[in-house]
């Protein structure tokens, strides 16, 4: 299998400073030699260009989303970084950063694919608009953009209109969502598996529950979004939202194996990891061990 590593060096979704520091951090501790593990062949496109904005500037290009022209630009560029992995038939692993990036991992994909699926792992929904985002963080915005909701320049990033249809977007262990996401949720009449659903039915019985509706549908390729703050704060402290009642380290492996093993994930995020909130690397080694179980579950 061949794999395409991108960085994206982001910090402007979430507006705090460290996020940014994720991708050289996990570089540093090796992970290059835990993804070429097990028959993995490596092109490693180092870190994607992201312009520099004073904070006194984060409102210049929006009124209510911060650093949005930066935000859109990075997002144009990854998004073809994506497509173009994939025309070569390489895995895109993206690095983040923050959560943001998900939208042009999504766009280049679904440019691929046409017809595609997103398994959205994380907390929080991301599914908030300039409208009803309370803190006006791009990061809570990408999967709204993503399906076709939001403002313009971020739901025509890299080509015009919606990435995702709705019914094909799966949201698993959200346990802190915003009203506006919640309503928007009920009108969409989307996926959403919060951690309290998760833990009642049981990490295998969803995973096979929209895995069985992925099969089903039209689509023809599926990109998985990993947000490591899916996991309990406690062992997670270095990220920027921690959320308390996640995911143990096993049950945040195991979701990963029961999606990557299957061999129908074409590409995949993983974000939020902030070195400047770490305590005593704890973050740093959870990120290092999911790594390392990606890459031996991966198809």
């Amino acid at each position: 299998m061949d794999i395409t590593l991108i960085g994206v060096p982001i910090m402007y979704g979430s507006d705090r400073d460290g996020v940014q520091y994720g991708p050289d951090k996990l570089r540093g501790k090796g992970i290059i030699s835990l993804i070429t593990q097990n028959d993995k062949r490596l092109y490693d496109f180092g870190n994607l260009f992201v312009p520099y904005i004073p904070p006194s500037d984060k409102f210049v290009s929006h009124k209510k989303i911060k650093y949005l022209d930066a935000i859109v630009n990075t997002n144009n560029n990854l998004a073809h970084l994506v497509y173009s992995s994939l025309t070569s038939k390489s895995f895109p692993f993206i690095l983040g950063g923050d959560h943001s990036i998900g939208l042009g991992s999504i766009s280049g994909a679904s440019r691929y694919f046409n017809d595609l699926a997103v398994i959205w792992i994380d907390a929080h929904g991301d599914i908030n608009t300039h409208e009803t985002s309370p803190s006006g963080n791009a990061h809570g915005m990408p999967l709204a953009a993503a399906m076709g909701i939001g403002e313009d320049s971020m739901v025509n990033v890299y080509y015009k209109g919606a990435k995702v249809n709705p019914d094909n977007v799966y949201i698993v262990g959200a346990r802190d969502l915003d009203e506006g996401e919640i309503e928007l949720a009920k009108i969409l009449n989307l996926n959403l598996y919060t951690m309290n659903k998760v833990k009642e039915l049981g990490i295998e019985n969803v995973a096979e529950e929209i895995l069985n509706k992925i099969i089903t549908s039209n689509v023809k390729g599926v990109h998985l979004s990993y947000d490591i703050d899916v996991l309990d704060k406690s062992i997670v402290p270095g990220t920027g939202t921690p959320v308390e009642n996640g995911f143990t380290l096993e049950e945040g492996k195991r979701v990963l194996e029961c999606f990557l093993n299957t061999g129908l994930i074409k590409s995949m995020d993983f974000v939020e990891f902030n070195p400047f909130l770490d305590e005593n690397d704890i973050t740093l080694n959870t990120c290092i061990h999911l790594i390392d179980w990606i890459f031996k579950v991966i198809k």
